[in-house]
Formats: structure tokens, sequence, C-alpha cells
């Protein structure tokens, strides 16, 4: 056993070595399956013998191990039983022994067990845990209590459901009163350790955790504990909000202290319990408002302060939100304070915002952008701001409309100096003319008290028309940004003026002012008005050569494959500037094609920005149909390129069949088909049924994802329309099973919206055994009567969501059978028929303009908002298939429903004529009339 613990040591040694590593990885891979490996790994962690490094990777190796080999899709355990009963015997107490670095991968192991296990195969690891719990060791603790928060944070994002409360509250009954005890104690721990610093800073990182994990407790519901001891719960909170001690304080400017961690935790909590138990907290919120507001007067401008000030205006916002509480900001001169000593100090430009702009400015340009800055100053106190402006508009836009003009005044008097408050008075602005605002459009609504049309030309087109040298880069940036904001609420001639000007920005030597041209260029080109593209290939015409010209020098000044695809926004613009344009490029092909090849050639070296490959390659499918001299060139990528590259070409190759390429492409076939990836199948249709299990595998992979969930409903249907039912039968108990499973673990609008097409295209789809009885039989075999819960509280909420004509149509005709022919809302769930009804008559009443995608390439689609990095391919949108319509027979839709309606009232003897008279308003009860007549 020695022997073979060193050994495995000795390969976990050679894997930290670069040139090593692969031949180590493929032994360790190799000895996985061996039964002991997995306590082996352990052994190493827990022994002092080995160097520390050996054991962190030891640590590491074995949290990703149960990643791979815990429990198979259907949560089979993949490891012997005495191992899986070793494991989860020896992890906990292993764990709060070893030091800081080790707990945390021991930790996010256990979390994955629990993932699969907890609570019914697990059911002693909280009596466990609770075990392990000491008055004073804080290490012990800390291995604890970052054990629990790893389990109990998997609830904040879950809907409510029996089994979820069922998981909580077997946690609350063990865990809640030995924890309240151990927040006490740690409470006695700290004031007596005051003069004790490492002895604080362990007490401190358990204080942290216990907060957390009083989220964790209370996200869904108000523990019970909690509530009885809600005031001593609270005034202990209060005493560490205020807290202060000189030996917690850190050197470090930028990273946040314990002390910091500690209220900016509080802060948090603060506001869970502001927006959901004011009932029971709203007596002691007062005091908490006033010691906020002392903590955010007094806090300095340093970023380890940042996480906490943001917490803390976060919480202030909470407050404003509820009509009762905001009234203590309506004053003026409460107004002016807030304003003066809370928003301008966290709104106004800091050294540090500076050095970002110039150090790294692509993360300055992304934390402004996507929505990473959610926990900067900035953010937290516009959103502050906004909502005392939602409260008290005409007093809150007077109040600051008075820092705005002296802040311009100030950058008047001179402006090369005093250029910062420019700066400050163009954010605060922003922050109270914004209204609405989308990631499409900019901003929808504004505030009725200003005019930002003409505060742009006041303000903001000096410094567009200026030469780059007579105005500073962040006011640029600033103005730029102003049209990227405010785009919708300009006229399109407006826009049109602002072109010439943006192109000229792209020569700009500033990073982030050419950035934030191609982004406010790529955005205007993309908008929208009823349903129609703004700007057509005869209004870019004149800026085409020298937007293309700039953008392609500025990508490929990048040189290396890695800084050129440094910065999608660049490409992103281009394939933009390619989808508006088409024909009106007719004299640059050569060169657009020239430089995108010229990219690919560069980039195929070594792909991993996934956004650029997918920006570039949705450029080079827009460029298609000219590129009969270059698809030889693409051919040639694919023999030596990357999966992600591979499979970007073999999509675009998919596109070619549409072009007038020569028939000796089709002897490529054979060079693609050995590359192929699971998102491609579909290139070469598999439709014997010995794949079907393989083929239903691809969908359980696709639909654990956010990222390909929608690519799963794609191939469900796909089967559903291609097999015989009788193939799929023994196959749709487990769907539903891991569809209900994904809904409930882990909905997203994009999951929930699919699904309620994929339960309508079941219902509408009567052949062969299908229709809204096959629905309700398939889902009720997962858990008896769950289909009522499921159709009640998801998918009718969700058909109104529906937005391509397409899926509404698939809605149409599956919600027609089921309220004209379903025996299911006949008997058990007729109590659903109703609403049924209603839920098909604004689909009918009230439909979306057509949307461009269903006549051609829309433009939002090939905007990737989603994709993480590291993912491997996203569909093209430029090459995509149209919309195909299911049920071409149903002709006038409203006709049609009136027919099948008519046609189940004949069949069950006027059960639905009886229904409508008894069952509906009279409002439904004349439109479904018309329909019938």
């Amino acid at each position: 056993m020695a022997a073979n613990i060193q050994t495995l040591a000795q390969l976990l040694d050679t894997s930290l070595i670069p040139s090593q590593n692969k031949q180590a990885e493929s032994s360790l891979r190799a000895s996985e399956n061996q039964e002991g490996f997995a306590p082996l790994l352990l052994q190493i962690v827990a022994s002092d013998s080995f160097a520390s490094n050996t054991r962190l990777a030891a640590a590491l190796y074995f949290k990703n191990l149960l990643g791979r080999n815990w429990t198979d899709e259907e949560g089979h355990y993949k490891m012997a039983g005495s191992e899986v009963v070793a494991v989860k015997r020896d992890l906990v107490g292993l764990m709060i022994t070893v030091p800081p670095a080790l707990q945390v991968q021991l930790g996010e192991a256990i979390s994955i067990i629990a993932e699969s296990d907890f609570w019914q195969r697990w059911d002693t690891l909280i009596d466990d845990l609770v075990s392990k719990l000491t008055p004073d060791n804080a290490q012990v603790n800390n291995g604890v209590l970052q054990v629990a928060h790893a389990i109990f944070k998997r609830w904040r994002p879950l809907f409510r459901s029996d089994d979820l409360f069922t998981e909580i509250n077997h946690v609350l009954q063990k865990f809640t009163a030995p924890f309240l005890k151990l927040m006490e104690a740690t409470d006695q721990q700290i004031t007596q350790a005051q003069n004790n610093k490492p002895a604080l800073d362990g007490y401190f990182q358990t204080l942290n955790l216990i907060i957390k994990i009083s989220f964790d407790l209370n996200c869904q519901d108000l523990a019970p504990d909690f509530e009885e001891n809600l005031a001593t719960i609270m005034g202990l909170l209060h005493k560490y909000l205020t807290f202060t001690s000189p030996l917690l304080v850190t050197d470090d400017g930028d990273e946040s202290g314990p002390l910091e961690r500690v209220k900016a935790g509080i802060c948090e909590f603060l506001q869970l319990f502001t927006t959901k138990y004011e009932d029971v907290f709203g007596e002691m919120l007062q005091n908490f408002v006033n010691s906020t507001w002392v903590l955010l007067t007094t806090t300095g401008p340093e970023p380890k302060y940042d996480i906490l000030v943001s917490k803390a205006l976060q919480f202030l916002t909470a407050v404003a939100r509820s009509s009762k509480h905001a009234q203590n900001f309506s004053a003026v001169v409460v107004l002016e304070q807030v304003v003066e000593k809370i928003i301008l100090p966290n709104m106004t430009l800091r050294t540090s915002d500076e050095e970002l702009f110039e150090d790294d400015p692509i993360e300055f340009i992304r934390r402004d952008l996507e929505g990473s800055d959610s926990d900067t100053r900035r953010r937290a106190s516009t959103d502050f701001l906004r909502q005392l402006l939602e409260q008290f508009d005409k007093t809150v836009t007077e109040v600051v409309y008075k820092y705005i003009n002296h802040y311009l005044q100030d950058y008047n008097s001179n402006p090369k100096a005093n250029w910062r408050s420019k700066d400050t008075a163009l954010y605060l602005f922003s922050s109270i003319a914004a209204k609405g605002t989308t990631e499409r459009k900019g901003v929808t609504h504004t505030n009725l008290l200003v005019d930002v049309v003409e505060f742009f030309q006041n303000h903001i087109a000096a410094d567009l028309i200026a030469p780059f040298e007579d105005v500073q880069p962040i006011l640029k940036v600033d103005a730029i940004k102003y049209l990227y904001t405010f785009r919708s609420q300009l006229t399109k001639s407006q826009l049109s003026d602002a072109f010439p000007l943006l192109a000229r920005h792209l020569g700009s030597p500033n990073y982030v002012v050419y950035t934030y041209t191609a982004i406010t260029v790529e955005r205007l080109l993309a908008m929208a008005s009823d349903g129609e593209p703004l700007f057509h290939p005869e209004d870019l015409r004149p800026y085409a050569k020298d937007l293309f010209e700039n953008l392609f020098r500025l990508i490929e000044q990048g040189v290396t494959p890695e800084k050129i695809q440094e910065n999608e926004y660049l490409m992103r613009c281009v394939m933009r500037v390619i989808i508006v344009s088409r024909d009106a490029t007719g004299p640059l092909v050569e060169y657009v094609l020239g430089g995108l090849i010229k990219i690919t050639g560069v980039v195929s070296k070594n792909p991993s920005n996934p956004r650029f490959i997918h920006y570039h390659f949705e450029s080079l499918v827009s460029k298609m149909p000219f590129m009969i001299p270059s698809w030889l060139f693409l051919v040639k990528m694919l023999r030596s390129s990357s999966l992600m590259y591979s499979n970007y070409l073999l999509f675009s190759w998919k596109a070619m069949p549409q072009f007038p390429f020569p028939n000796a492409i089709k002897t490529l076939r054979p060079l693609f088909s050995h590359r192929l990836s699971g998102n491609h199948e579909e290139m070469f249709p598999l439709l014997s049924n010995n794949q079907l299990s393989a083929i239903l595998g691809i969908f359980q992979k696709l639909v654990a994802s956010k990222l390909t969930e929608v690519h799963a409903f794609e191939l469900l249907e796909a089967c559903f329309i291609y097999f015989p039912l009788t193939a799929l039968q023994p196959f749709v108990k487990d769907i539903f099973i891991i569809l209900l499973t994904r809904l409930n673990g882990s909905k997203t609008e994009a999951l929930s919206q699919k699904f309620a097409r994929f339960f309508y295209f079941l219902a509408a789809r009567d052949k062969g055994g299908a229709g809204p009885d096959f629905v309700v039989g398939a889902i009720d075999a997962v858990q008896a009567g769950i289909f009522g819960q499921l159709y009640g509280a998801v998918v009718l909420p969700d058909t109104q969501k529906l937005q391509r004509p397409a899926d509404r149509k698939v809605a149409v005709v599956g919600l027609t059978k089921f309220v004209a022919f379903s025996e299911g809302l006949a008997t058990t769930y007729h109590k659903t028929w109703p609403g049924s009804v209603v839920a098909l008559l604004k689909l009918l009443e009230a439909p979306p303009v057509p949307t461009q995608d269903d006549r051609g390439i829309d433009l939002h689609e090939a905007d990737i908002d989603d994709l993480s990095f590291g993912a491997t391919f996203t569909r093209l949108n430029t090459c995509k298939k149209r919309a195909i319509d299911l049920f071409p027979d149903t002709g006038d839709l409203k006709k049609w429903v009136g027919e099948r309606l008519k046609e189940g009232n004949s069949k069950y003897s006027g059960r639905v004529d009886n229904w409508i008279k008894a069952e509906l308003p009279d409002e439904a009860k004349i439109v479904l009339r018309r329909y019938m007549q």
C-alpha cells in the first residue's frame, strides 16, 4: 500500500511539470478505475509527510475525480460501494483538520457528492457536521461551515417546490439551533481575542461564513429559529456593522480584508430581509439605515472598500424601494445630503478607475458594458439614485440638476484641468435621464423632466467633433457612450449624422475610444423599427470603406493569435457592417474577404476567444456567395485546426450548397464526416432505430447546459418527427424526468419557453398515439398528479412569452387540441380548462409583429450574449435555416380553431358548448362564439 501511495504521489508531482504533464495525466486517468484509488488520494491529502504541493495536487485531482466518476447520468454510483462508503465516512473529518487551501478543494468535493446524494443518500451529513462544531476552534469550525455553505448556497436560485422545502426543513431541524449557538460563541470569542490578531482573523473568517450561511438558511423562507431570535441576531449583526479594530485594518489598498467582508455580508443579509421579510424586520430597519449612512460617509475611496460600499448602497436601494421607508429620503435637505455625501463620492472618477482605463482597457470596457460592474461603486450609486427617482422624480431631478450644472460650470472654467468634473456631470445626467434600458435598444424610456437631445447638442456633440488631441480620452468615451446609451431616443437622421464622426474615431490611438466606437457603430446598425432594420445598405455605402479599413487595421495590429482575438468587439462590428451593407460592399468584397481569410490563417493556430471566433465565422458565412475562389483555403484549414475551429468550418461548409459551388465539393464529405461533433448530427441524419438511445444521450447532455439547452429541444422535436412513437415510447418517461429535473433545478427563461413549445408540439402532433392526453399521461408517469401543477405554474404562464410566430402557432394548435379533445382536461384537470381557453384567445387576439427572423436573417440573432469563455461552438445565424411551419394545413388559424372546437363539441355530445356557457367570462364567450360561427 505504501508503494502505491508513493507511486501515486510521484505521478501527482510529475503532473505539475508542464513538459511531463500529459504523460502523468494519462497514467493517473488509467488508474482511476482501480478500487481504492479515491481513498489513496485522500491519504495523501491527509499526510504531513508529503509536500504541500503534492497534497494540493491530490486534493484537486480528488475533486475532479468525483466530478467525473461519482455518479452516472441516471444517478448510479460509478465507484465501488465500499469506496463510496469510505469517501463519505472520512471526508468531513479530514476536511476540518487540513490547511485552508486543502479545505477549499475538499469542500468543493463534498458539494459535488451532495449535488447527487444530499440529503436522501447522505442523511447523516448534517449530523456529522454538527458533531464537529466547537465553541472556540476557528479552524475546525471554518472547515465545517465551508462545507455547509457549499451545500446550502445551492438553494438561493431555485424556485419553490415540495422537494426543496423537504430538504431545507431537514437541515433546519438539525442545524439551526447549534448554528445559532456557534454565532453567539463566536461573538464571545471575538470579544476575548480583541488584542490577538491571529485569533481575531480566524474568528472573523468564522463570522463571515456564519453570515453567508444565515443568508442561505433564509433565502427561500424565514427560518423559524431566526424569527424567534430575530432581535438578538439583528443586534449582533448591528454590532459588527459598526465594529472597528486596528488589528483588522489591512495595508493592502486593493483587496478587501476580513472586516470589510463581514460588513459586506451583513449588508447583503439586510437587503434580503428588507426585500422579503419587512413585516418582521421593519421596526429594526431604521437603526441599520442610520448606521449604513454613517458607514458610507466615513469609508475611504480605496478599492478594498468597493464591495462593502456597493453592498451598503444595494441595501439602501432596497429600503428606498419601499414606499413606507423611502419617506426617510423625501425631504429636499435629505436628498441634497444623499447626493453630496453618498452619491457623488462614489460616482466620481477615482485614480484607480483612470489606472484601469490606461493599464487594462479591455477590462474597463467589460465592466462598463457587460454588467460585471454590478458591485462597483458607480453602478450601485446609480441604482440607488434611480430608485429614489422612482419615488420622488421631480425633487430628485431638481436636486441632481443643481450638481450637474455646478460640475459643468467648473469644467467650463478650465476644461483641461477640470475635465473630471464634466465626466461626473455626464454620469449624473445619465443616471437620472434613463428610466428603462435594454441591451438591444439602449434607453427605451427617459425622465420626462430632462431633454436628452438638447443635452447632447449642448454638452456632447462638441466633444465628438473636436480633434482627438483637444479632448481628454475619457470624455471622448463619455460622448460616444452617450450615443450608445440614448440611441433609441435619437432620430435616424441624427444617428446618420453621427456616422462620419464615429468612423473617424476608429482612427483614435486610444484603445478604449476606438473600442467604444466599434461597439456603438455595431449597436446602431443592429437597431430596428417595427421589425425592419433601421439602417439599409445605401445608408452605409458612404462609410463602408473607412469602417472596414479601420476595423481590419485595428484587429490585425494584434499580430499574435491571442492579441488579435483579445478584442471581440472589433470583430462583432465587422460582422454587423457586413450583414447590413450586403450588396453595398460589392467593390470591397475582395478586400473584406482578404482581411477575413488573413485573420483566419493567424487565429486558427490558437483559437482562444469563443466570442471572437463566432463573430469571425458569422462574417465569413455572410460573404459565402463570394467565396468560391477561397473555399479551398477553408478546407486546408480544417485539416489542422482545433475542435472549436473545425466545428465552425463544418458549419460554414454546411451553408455552401445554398450557393453555386462546383459539384466537386461533394467529394469533400468524407473529410468532414470524421470531424463531426455532437452539435452537427443534423448534417448527416441518424434515422435508424438502433441509434435512438445514443441520440437521446446527446439530448441529455445538451439540456444539462444553459449554453446548449435550446438545441436539446430542437433535437428532441426532430426525434418525434422522424421516429415512430412506438420506438420512442420506452424513453418517454426518462425524457420527462430529465426535463422536469432540469426545470426544478435551474430553470432559465429560455428553458421554460422551449419546454412550453415542446409541450404544445407533442399535444399538436396527434398521430400514432400522441396528442394532448399522451402529454398528460407522460408527465403524470413521472409523478402522479404533477401534470396539473406543471401546466398551471409553468406552461400556461410561459405561453404568452412565446414571441416567434412559428412557436405561437405550435402553441395555438396544441392548446386547441387540449381545449377541444383532451380527456385529462375534461376530468382530472378540468380546473385548468378556462385558463387554457384564455391563453389560447390571447395568442390569437394579440399576436406579435412578425419578426425579421421569420423572413430571413435576424440582425439581432447574431448576438452571442450568453456565450461563455471556453465554449467550443455556437450556431451561426447568418446561414441558419428558416423557420419551418409544422402545421401548414391549418390555413386561417382563427377559423381552424373554431372548426376544431365545433368538432370536439360534436364528438363529445356538446360538452365544449356547455363549458363555454358555464365557465368562461362573457368577453371570452363572445370571441369564442365568433370563431365557432
